[in-house]
């Protein structure tokens, strides 16, 4: 380390995205004058098994030579609907959904089953579990990415998932410290306040990360997040010495590693600039950060830091320890990711069988008598939007796939395509195309925010026939409606999760899974 120049060494501190499917001109320069040294993927570079595998292949080979370390290749492979890899690779259940199987050890196969797929193709550093805990149905990020909305729930689900992850041969980041679960604002496109004492944080939202300390976590990702009780100075726990310090290392004795969520997020982009967030993370104790988009935004980052330990604000001891700490998990995981590797592994049938009795597993029968579908049904109709990205943490939107169409291809009934959020008029409209049906089947996808859907469910029932709707986001949706709908939380608005439907509604499984969350309205 001591041979690493001061811009070498920030380099290694520094993860960074690219557009597209294949290594662009920009990333080539971060790489090559900015020696970054440090990558995370999203759906935008993922396009096949083969080629995601050669792009990691090709960013090894670039990142090693032009820094002389090995590349820590990261990805938010959480499951459900936080996915980043390919449909031919195993994209298990989310954490709700495998929460309600009422079965921790499905968490642990889960971890374990995506940490196979991920180092086989070359990707050693996933950005899981999530170890908020739901505790606000209002959360507009968290929600169905959390276990549930207890400390319990989420510990013995979360350190499952992490244990499976470890052993399975990647390094995996607890998210996100000190808890993301109690916000109403996504701090993608705001800073959230949660102004709870230490003492309250201690009594719920720590518990899980100190809980996942003591059973060996290796990575801790920060949140965005004003705690203005527990530091004074406003600046969000990223930016906190007291939070990232004092808090997380001294007090929760952590000595792993701490990265920074991206810090291109509204929450500090908007609020204290990236670059500067980069410094302030740095001196705060954070390892690693994240600028996951802009190149421009990577190397201003780059500038400051430089500037930072050359005016003695920022102690070159920090940053030497810093470099020191990235240096080790390089070592464990980034060497490990180097071997020959075996694609036949991703998206095998034993993991599909895994990922697929999962899922059957966590659908929950909430409320009212279940009706089965047979067959060429012409009594009943499927109705539901597209899947839309809900928040910025999701996975983009598919529009080769959606809820009515795929049940009416595979019942042979009818369905019909509506809005993610229908007017008055289309609700009118609707309401007279399927007023012949006497079981109607919607989907809806986050109603509380999309008050349409929620209003078309009470005038379908206003028709007098049967109505089972499924909630393929937040379970929440289905405490709103009234009591004579039959109601099943799928958790997720995925293809696996739609199979899983398909399975309860023609009687060939019985739904079996409990929610993990208070329910009632």
């Amino acid at each position: 380390m001591n041979k690493l120049s001061l811009r070498e060494k920030i380099g290694q501190l520094i993860v960074t995205g690219f557009p597209g499917p294949e290594i662009t001109d920009d990333l080539n320069r971060l790489i090559t004058e900015y020696k970054i040294g440090n990558i995370i993927l999203f759906s935008h570079n993922v396009q096949s098994v083969n080629q995601l595998s050669r792009l990691c292949t090709e960013l090894q080979e670039r990142i090693t030579e032009q820094t002389g370390q090995p590349a820590l290749i990261s990805i938010d492979q959480e499951g459900g609907r936080v996915t980043r890899l390919p449909d031919e690779a195993t994209n298990v259940p989310g954490a709700m959904a495998i929460a309600s199987t009422g079965r921790p050890e499905n968490a642990y196969a889960a971890g374990r089953t995506t940490a196979r797929e991920l180092r086989e193709l070359g990707i050693n550093f996933n950005l899981a579990p999530v170890l908020d805990i739901n505790n606000n149905k209002q959360n507009p990020v968290i929600n169905v990415r959390s276990y549930g909305d207890t400390a319990e729930t989420v510990e013995e689900y979360g350190l499952q998932m992490l244990r499976g992850l470890q052993e399975g041969g990647v390094l995996a980041s607890i998210k996100h410290f000190p808890g993301h679960g109690d916000t109403a604002v996504d701090s993608h496109l705001g800073l959230p306040v949660i102004d709870k004492s230490l003492e309250q944080l201690e009594e719920l939202e720590l518990k899980p990360f100190r809980r996942a300390i003591e059973c060996g976590a290796e990575c801790i990702t920060t949140a965005h997040i004003l705690f203005p009780t527990v530091e004074k100075e406003q600046i969000p726990a990223t930016m906190s010495k007291t939070i990232i310090t004092d808090l997380l290392k001294q007090k929760l004795g952590y000595s792993g590693l701490v990265i920074s969520d991206c810090l291109e997020m509204e929450a500090i982009q908007k609020f204290y600039g990236t670059a500067k967030g980069a410094v302030g993370a740095i001196k705060a104790g954070v390892h690693m950060v994240f600028v996951s988009h802009t190149p421009k935004l990577v190397m201003e980052a780059v500038h400051q830091l430089e500037q930072a330990v050359l005016s003695g604000e920022l102690p070159m001891k920090i940053v030497d320890e810093a470099v020191e700490k990235v240096m080790y998990y390089k070592n464990k995981y980034a060497g490990a990711s180097q071997v020959e590797r075996d694609l036949s592994i991703v998206g095998c049938a034993a993991h599909r069988r895994v990922a697929e009795e999962i899922s059957l597993e966590s659908i929950c029968h909430v409320r009212g008598e279940l009706k089965l579908v047979e067959t060429g049904d012409r009594g009943t109709i499927f109705i539901g939007s597209y899947p839309y990205r809900s928040d910025m943490a999701s996975s983009s939107v598919n529009h080769s796939f959606s809820f009515p169409e795929t049940m009416g291809q595979a019942f042979n009934t009818a369905h019909l395509l509506i809005d993610i959020n229908p007017a008055e008029h289309e609700i009118h409209e609707v309401v007279e195309q399927v007023k012949s049906y006497s079981h109607i089947v919607i989907g809806l996808y986050n109603g509380r925010e999309n008050q349409g859907q929620l209003k078309l469910v009470h005038r379908l029932k206003e028709l007098g026939v049967n109505v089972t709707a499924v909630a393929l986001g937040r379970p929440y949706d289905l405490e709103l409606l009234e009591d004579d709908v039959c109601g099943l939380a799928a958790f997720e608005y995925t293809p696996l999760a739609v199979k899983s439907i398909i399975s309860i509604l023609n009687g060939s499984v019985k739904p079996s899974g409990k929610i993990s969350i208070a329910f009632g309205n």
